[in-house]
């Protein structure tokens, strides 16, 4: 087969935890494998997304303004079950076409975030299919590694995003979108997701196996609680019915510092014990 553009991106990708260069570079980006309409073997293609204010995710077939439907959208309405890489976790997901006024409603979060969507659905001639990718029941499969790179993968990626969000903020006019706000909040899920994970699971078993870091995991939990408050707080801002920019500026700067904070120094006292304990 010969090599594509698409090649490049899925290597880059796989082999920098998600992070690219070029046209994608700060972008959200997944790798999405369909099963082939036609042949039945996989198909993978980078794709950037949406954040949906929980687990799922969404895309568009854009195909880059195409006036044919991509590929990987034929393949989906064939078998909608997928897999998806996002750069640290790998997940199986149904994906599901949304229709009539929901497809409407995100189409517009999208093209309001950034007016390529629509210049995409002119330039083609159809309606740009949106698509949803949730996630099916069960773990996703970790990164690759030792246990301690695993969680600077997932750090990492947390940092990526705040970094994006900030610059969202920074960039929007002086009404906050609706699509931006979505990113806020299934930011301020996720990290309220990872801390009780890590509560439950890693700190538990980190207690019950090594009693001397316990002002370790004081430091942690304290440190969760006040990162709570925070995601309390910002989720406030986001509940008004015109989020302040400079208030939602100043709450992500905030959360970022401490976010910044706590991951560094959660790194600096147990990536060393979890890579010895492998």
């Amino acid at each position: 087969m010969p090599h594509t553009f698409n090649d490049d991106i899925i290597a880059e990708f796989r082999a920098n935890g998600g992070r690219v260069g070029g046209w994608f570079e700060n972008a959200r980006l997944i790798l999405l494998t369909t099963t082939g309409a036609r042949t039945g073997t996989p198909h993978t293609t980078p794709l950037g997304y949406l954040p949906d204010g929980g687990e799922r995710i969404l895309v568009i077939a854009s195909a880059g303004g195409a006036p044919r439907d991509p590929q990987w959208f034929r393949n989906v309405l064939a078998d909608p079950l997928v897999t998806v890489e996002d750069g640290v976790f790998t997940y199986r997901a149904r994906a599901e076409m949304l229709t009539g006024p929901d497809r409407d409603t995100v189409f517009a979060r999208a093209v309001a975030a950034d007016p390529g969507w629509g210049e995409y659905q002119d330039r083609a001639g159809r309606v740009l299919p949106v698509v949803a990718l949730e996630p099916l029941p069960g773990p996703p499969t970790p990164p690759p590694g030792p246990p301690g790179a695993a969680l600077v993968a997932i750090h990492d990626a947390f940092r990526r995003e705040l970094a994006l969000i900030q610059q969202e903020v920074d960039d929007a006019g002086p009404h906050v979108g609706a699509q931006l706000r979505v990113n806020c909040l299934t930011l301020c899920q996720g990290l309220h997701g990872h801390h009780e994970r890590e509560d439950a699971g890693l700190f538990a078993w980190l207690a019950d196996q090594r009693p001397d870091l316990a002002p370790v995991l004081a430091r942690l939990n304290d440190e969760h609680r006040a990162m709570a408050a925070v995601l309390d707080e910002l989720r406030a801002a986001l509940g008004t019915p015109q989020p302040d920019r400079e208030v939602l500026r100043r709450e992500v700067a905030r959360l970022t510092d401490q976010v910044r904070a706590h991951l560094a120094y959660e790194e600096e006292q147990l990536v060393p014990l979890l890579d010895a304990a492998r």
